[in-house]
This record gives C-alpha cells, sequence and structure tokens, in this order.
C-alpha cells in the first residue's frame, strides 16, 4: 500500500508538514516493499486549488494514506470519493522517519 507523508525537506529527518496542498516535499512510501521517494511539490506556489491539485496527483499515483496536518475540503472530499485514508497528524513535531518507523511497527516489520 502506497502512504504519502507530508514533509518540510526530502530526507526522513525533516519534520512533518501541517500542510497538505503546499507542503514542501511528498515522502511516497510503499508499506508492502519498505522503499520511500521523496518528491517536491509542485503546487506549492500556485495561486490557487494546490489541495485540489495535490488530492489529483495523489489518486494519480495510486496512494492509499495521506498523512498530514490538515486538508482543505476540496482535497478531502476528492480523496474520500477515492477511498484514500487521511490520518491528521496533531503533533508536527515529528519526522518524516518517525512516522515511516510507527507504519512499520504496525505493518509487523
Amino acid at each position: 500500500m502506497k502512504t504519502v507523508i507530508t514533509s518540510k525537506g526530502d530526507s526522513f529527518d525533516s519534520p512533518l508538514d501541517p500542510r497538505f496542498g503546499r507542503c514542501a516535499w511528498f515522502c511516497l512510501y510503499d508499506e508492502q516493499t519498505g522503499e520511500a521517494e521523496f518528491m517536491k511539490n509542485d503546487s506549492v506556489d500556485v495561486a490557487g486549488g494546490a489541495g485540489t491539485r495535490t488530492a489529483e496527483k495523489m489518486i494519480e499515483w495510486n496512494v492509499k494514506k495521506v498523512i498530514s496536518g490538515d486538508y482543505g475540503p476540496k482535497a478531502k472530499d476528492l480523496l474520500d470519493r477515492f477511498n484514500v485514508q487521511l490520518v491528521i497528524m496533531k503533533n508536527e513535531d515529528k519526522t518524516v522517519g518517525e512516522i515511516v518507523g510507527k507504519l512499520k511497527e504496525r505493518s509487523g516489520d
């Protein structure tokens, strides 16, 4: 299963970025293979519709779970329609690596 974690940087040491549509980076993590890839968010500076564009990207990537701090209503509606699980992280001081570690614990790795 593919999971995206919104990130402020391009490494496991980077903190979670609480902004879904305007996050700096995405960590695309495959929970089955354990592989992770960091991709820059090309919607970060658009004038409007960043959340919707980002939600469309998640669907294109076949993501099943997104971990972020908040989601706009349009992005949430679109992701809900495609059965993408939305996880809201209130603890924004977690790093991407810590979140991936929790995902691994839950999957039994």
